[in-house]
């Protein structure tokens, strides 16, 4: 059974880090891309970060480099690292199957999500 579950998400300030964690287990992690992806309060999915196999990373543009994905793959696990942070950054943030920047198709299975909230 595959599986991905997310940790690490909590309320932080503007201006601050977090890094989120995602568990995967039931397929070979090494041999698979990876996404992030987040959901803001009544707005749709938006992809964040994606990781190949050979670790090469995606962004989209409007990230501008305050968030870093990266994988370890000893442990199965992919991470979010994000800095900087704006209170419209507040979304539930979901680690996904496969690089899905132009089709949610691309992502076969999803986690649980984890709740990140940006405030003062």
């Amino acid at each position: 059974e595959v599986q991905l579950v997310e940790s690490g998400g909590g309320l932080v300030q503007p201006g601050g880090s977090l890094r989120l964690s995602c568990t995967a287990s039931g397929f070979t992690f090494s041999r698979s891309a990876m996404s992030w992806v987040r959901q803001a309060p009544g707005k749709g999915l938006e992809w964040v970060s994606g990781i190949y196999s050979d670790g090469n990373t995606y962004y989209p543009d409007f990230m501008k480099g305050r968030f870093t994905i990266s994988r370890d793959n000893a442990k199965n696990t992919v991470y979010l690292q994000m800095n900087s942070l704006e209170p419209e950054d507040t979304a539930v943030y979901y680690c996904a199957r496969g690089v899905c920047d132009t089709t949610w198709y691309s992502c076969d299975y999803w986690g649980q999500g984890t709740q990140v909230t940006v405030s003062s």
